[in-house]
């Protein structure tokens, strides 16, 4: 909770490019949500850790949809001062080759603050494609507070290619 509220939250989060402290006020997760999703069957966080400090993370979340298996990624972070080195890309293909071979996923899909124009950049780089579909940006005054009117979550998705074996007669 430690490491994904500083890369995005607060003035330790500007240190990074991944700061919504421009946007929003107060935290993106609770120690108690991470205990959840620790605790759940159909979850994980996959972490990365340098020198022995968790550096990066991802939440791994195991979802049907349209009747496929698939993964919903969130709480991606990496530690401000250690952005822009390639962990961030390094923990998602991680966790998507651990999703693949767990899970046997078709695909992977996030949400996005629409208004994050280089965070859905980064994210296209690695293959996810906007899918067309928003959804109004959760409300949650006990954690948070947006700083900007009309908030919303731009989703993202990355199919799986399915390579199939060829047979010579």
């Amino acid at each position: 909770a430690k490491l994904v509220n500083s890369a995005y939250r607060g003035e330790t989060s500007r240190k990074g490019w991944t700061t919504e402290a421009d946007i929003l006020d107060g935290v993106r997760t609770t120690t108690a949500e991470v205990g959840k999703i620790i605790k759940s069957k159909n979850s994980f966080i996959l972490i990365g850790v340098l020198r022995d400090e968790v550096v990066a993370s991802i939440c791994c979340e195991w979802q049907e949809l349209a009747f496929k298996d698939t993964v919903h990624f969130g709480m991606i972070a990496v530690k401000p001062i250690l952005q822009n080195k390639g962990y961030g890309k390094t923990l998602i293909k991680a966790a998507e080759a651990i999703c693949l071979r767990e899970w046997r996923v078709v695909g992977f899909h996030m949400s996005v603050i629409s208004i994050r124009h280089e965070l859905i950049a980064f994210y296209e780089r690695l293959g996810y494609k906007r899918t067309g579909e928003f959804a109004e940006f959760p409300q949650n005054p006990a954690l948070w507070r947006a700083k900007v009117e009309g908030l919303n979550l731009q989703y993202l998705a990355k199919l799986v290619e399915v390579k199939r074996l060829v047979q010579v007669p």
